[in-house]
C-alpha cells in the first residue's frame, strides 16, 4: 500500500502544468519553438528547457554534448546556463532543423563559436569525441539507440559529469509493462541500466515527459 508521501495527489495534473510553466520563456525561445512546429520537430518541454539551464549552471558546464539538435530550444537552454566560454557540440542528421537552430543561436546574440554543429548520425559521431572531456551529455535523439548512446556518454563524461536523458517516461509508456515497442523498450532498458550500474548516481524527475539524471562517479 502506498504511503501518504508516495500516494498520487488528485491535484497532480494541475501541479505538473504549474511547474512546466513556472519559468516563462522569452521571445527567442518562442520563435525557436515556432520553427519546430513548422518543421514538425518536437522540442523539449518548457519545464525541461528551464531545467537544462539550471543543470548546466549547477555543474559549471563548459563542455557539453547534445544528441538531437532540433531547432535549438534545448541548445539555447544549455548555453544560457553555461560559462561564457562554454561550448555545446550538438549532433543531428536533420540539416534543415540545424539551420533553424543556427538562426536561434544568432537570434539570441550568442557567439557562433559556442555552438559546434555536427550534421550526422550520433552513433557515427560520438565515437570520434574525446574521452572524459565533457561536463554534461544530453540524450534527445533516436530512442531506439539510447543503449548505445549511454555507453558513449559514460566514456565521454568526466568524473562528476552529468547525464541527462529526455523523454525517459515516453508519454507514460515506459511504466506500462504491456507496451513493448522498440523505442519504449530501449528507454526502459536505459533507465534500468543506469539504476543498476554502480558507476552512476541516478534519479528520475517527472519534468516534461520524464527526465533521467545521473552523475558519473569513479
Amino acid at each position: 500500500m502506498p504511503t501518504s508521501s508516495s500516494r498520487p495527489s488528485s491535484k497532480q495534473p494541475a501541479s505538473w502544468a504549474y511547474t512546466e510553466q513556472f519559468v516563462p520563456e522569452d521571445d527567442v525561445l518562442q520563435r525557436a519553438r515556432a520553427r519546430a512546429a513548422e518543421l514538425d520537430v518536437e522540442p523539449v518541454s518548457t519545464g525541461v528547457a528551464a531545467a537544462l539551464t539550471v543543470l548546466a549552471a549547477a555543474v559549471g558546464a563548459r563542455t557539453v554534448v547534445e544528441v538531437g539538435t532540433g531547432t535549438g530550444v534545448s541548445l539555447l537552454s544549455l548555453l544560457r546556463g553555461m560559462a561564457e566560454d562554454g561550448v555545446v557540440t550538438t549532433i543531428d542528421p536533420d540539416g534543415e532543423a540545424q539551420r533553424a537552430a543556427r538562426e536561434a543561436v544568432a537570434d539570441d546574440g550568442i557567439r557562433t563559436n559556442r555552438a559546434r554543429f555536427i550534421n550526422g548520425r550520433a552513433l557515427e559521431v560520438l565515437p570520434r569525441l574525446t574521452d572524459g572531456a565533457y561536463d554534461l551529455v544530453l540524450l534527445d535523439g533516436d530512442e531506439r539507440e539510447y543503449g548505445a548512446y549511454l555507453e558513449q556518454a559514460h566514456r565521454l563524461l568526466r568524473a562528476g559529469g552529468l547525464l541527462v536523458v529526455d523523454d525517459a517516461l515516453f508519454k507514460g509508456r515506459v511504466v506500462d509493462p504491456a507496451v513493448r515497442d522498440a523505442s519504449t523498450a530501449a528507454l526502459r532498458e536505459v533507465s534500468r541500466a543506469v539504476l543498476e550500474d554502480g558507476n552512476w548516481f541516478p534519479t528520475m524527475l517527472p519534468t516534461g515527459d520524464g527526465l533521467l539524471l545521473a552523475v558519473k562517479h569513479g
